[in-house]
């Protein structure tokens, strides 16, 4: 049996709560820091306050983001 089906079996069985718990795991042994990335994207997110704050910009509240994705 191949280790991959093996894993599937156990993973079968667990209770919801433990296999976000696992699925957290996994996603977290993935994410790899890439420090220039980081900068990336600290400069775009201080670029686009700038630009908000300087009415360069428009936002759009939380609740009509969420109700689009939500329908």
């Amino acid at each position: 049996m191949l280790a991959f089906e093996q894993i599937i079996m156990e993973i079968d069985p667990l209770k919801p709560i433990e296999k976000l718990k696992l699925i957290d795991e996994i996603l977290h042994s993935l994410h790899q820091p890439n420090p220039d990335m980081d900068k990336i994207w600290a400069k775009e997110a201080e670029e686009r306050i700038e630009a908000y704050e300087k009415g360069k910009m428009n936002s759009i509240p939380a609740e009509e983001v969420f109700h689009k994705f939500n329908k």
